[in-house]
């Protein structure tokens, strides 16, 4: 009898040939797995409760955010439009246009995942809005304190 897992239509495999991945910049690939715990999906952490967290991605023209996992349901919406370059834990590159106000759902059972970094290959900056549902199937990465808002004081 084989033991068969059926992942969820977002999951992405951790492809464990590294020549899969000779195609890439060089050392991406090594980055990749040095990240394989980051939780981090977005340059800042900007709302925060039992069951959702709340992130803004900024990318400048030519720079890439860092690779992150996903690992519970969740949605992004481009702020602005633009060009951007994928790379997934699979092997695969994938570039994208994507348009203002574009909206992407994805979702994950137990144990699915989605390890990647997206760069941006176009000449604006890329600001996306990402929220994450944290009371899925899957422990929630950990998140350092340095990645969350920090309200300014305010006199009263």
């Amino acid at each position: 009898m084989t033991d068969t897992v059926a992942h969820g239509p977002d999951h992405v495999e951790m492809n464990p040939d590294p020549t899969a991945f000779a195609h890439w910049p060089k050392g991406l690939y090594e980055e990749m797995l040095q990240s394989r715990d980051n939780g981090c999906v977005g340059s800042i952490l900007v709302s925060e409760t039992p069951t959702m967290r709340v992130w803004h991605l900024h990318i400048a023209p030519g720079k890439r955010c860092g690779f992150h996992r996903h690992v519970n349901r969740y949605f992004w919406t481009a702020m602005v439009p633009g060009k951007a370059r994928g790379y997934f834990s699979s092997g695969e590159v994938r570039d994208v246009e994507h348009f203002k106000g574009e909206t992407r759902h994805f979702d994950y059972g137990k144990d699915d995942e989605m390890l990647h970094a997206v760069e941006n290959i176009g000449d604006s900056e890329l600001i996306f809005t990402t929220v994450e549902f944290i009371d899925g199937p899957n422990k929630p990465l950990p998140i350092p304190d340095g990645m969350r808002l920090n309200a300014p004081e305010t006199a009263h």
